[in-house]
């Protein structure tokens, strides 16, 4: 496999992994919306703050892969 290929699937790896944690942030808040009591808001409030992390960690291995991408050599 070409260095170029390898690169491709890590980028769309990536990308699949920033919009899963977009999608589970925005699940989790739906749901916060939805008042379903405060011990479950609790919850969904610790569980906003973990895909917060996840989708900005997810965007930053992004960034990092595309910087280090094969126009950058």
């Amino acid at each position: 496999m070409r260095k170029v290929d390898v690169l491709n699937l890590e980028l769309a790896r990536a990308r699949q992994r920033v919009k899963r944690a977009e999608t589970s942030l925005n699940h989790a808040k739906e749901m916060l919306d939805e008042g379903c009591g405060v011990g479950i808001n609790l919850a969904l409030c610790s569980r906003i703050r973990l895909e917060q992390r996840r989708v900005a960690e997810a965007r930053k291995r992004l960034m990092k892969i595309a910087i280090t991408g094969p126009g950058t050599r």
